[in-house]
């Protein structure tokens, strides 16, 4: 019988990054999160006592338009300023 030689496999680290790793960091993460536990918070006060209620009808909606119109444009659009930025504008000034 004939030796059959086998190809040598490269292996390959694959490691898992985010298509979001660009722009978002942890704290959009974290304006995300808050954003989703005030729905959810907001949601469930809705969900309590009866559909004319107080918290029904004035805090579910007040928590509701802050998630929805702060919280979540927050985590989209909040970028950290970038450092480098900051010290070439201080070099241009003094020198």
């Amino acid at each position: 019988m004939a030796k059959v030689k086998k190809k040598a496999s490269k292996t390959f680290k694959r490691s898992f990054q985010s298509p979001f790793g660009i722009y978002w960091e942890k704290k959009n993460y974290l304006f995300l999160l808050t954003g989703f536990v005030l729905l959810v918070v907001g949601f469930y006060v809705m969900s309590i006592g009866a559909w004319d209620s107080f918290p029904s009808l004035v805090i579910s909606p007040i928590l509701l338009i802050i998630a929805y119109i702060l919280i979540f444009p927050a985590s989209i659009f909040y970028k950290k300023k970038e450092e480098k930025a900051n010290s070439k504008e201080k070099d241009v000034a003094s020198g």
